[in-house]
C-alpha cells in the first residue's frame, strides 16, 4: 500500500485520507477493530441518528430554566433512549414502573432496568 500511496501527489484528497490513518499512532488498529470484533460498527450512523433528536430538540429544551432541570431533562431523555435501544415502547415502560416501583423491594429495583424488564404479562406467563 505505501507504494502505491508514493505514486500519488500528497495533494490529493484520497492520499490525505491514507497518510492520516496510517502515520497516526493507532488509527489503523482503531480504524480495522470492527474486522476482528462483529458487534462493532462501521459507521457512526447509529450515533449520529440517536443525536439528531438532540440537535433538532435546543430550541424546545429552553423550558428546563436552570441546571437542575437541564441535569432533569437529560436523566429522563436517557432513560428514554436507553428504552428504545431495548426495544421498549419508552411510555409503556415508564408507565409500568412507575406503578410497580412502590412496592417493590430496593433488592429487585434492578428487574425494572429496561434489558430486565419484563410486562406484567411475561411475569404471569413465566410465573405459571
Amino acid at each position: 500500500m505505501r507504494a502505491e500511496r508514493a505514486r500519488m501527489s500528497k495533494h490529493n484528497p484520497v492520499a490525505k485520507a491514507i497518510n492520516y490513518m496510517l502515520d497516526g499512532t493507532g488509527r489503523w488498529e482503531a480504524f480495522t477493530a470492527f474486522l476482528d470484533n462483529g458487534r462493532l460498527c462501521l459507521t457512526n450512523n447509529a450515533a449520529e441518528r440517536a443525536l439528531r433528536g438532540i440537535a433538532l430538540g435546543r430550541k424546545s429544551w429552553l423550558f428546563a430554566g436552570s441546571e437542575r432541570g437541564g441535569d432533569r431533562a437529560a436523566f429522563m431523555y436517557t432513560l428514554i433512549v436507553t428504552a428504545k435501544m431495548n426495544d421498549i415502547d419508552p411510555q409503556a415502560w415508564m408507565a409500568d414502573v412507575l406503578a410497580r416501583l412502590p412496592d417493590l423491594p430496593i433488592s429487585r429495583v434492578h428487574e425494572l432496568l429496561p434489558w430486565n424488564w419484563k410486562t406484567a404479562t411475561e411475569l404471569k406467563r413465566i410465573a405459571a
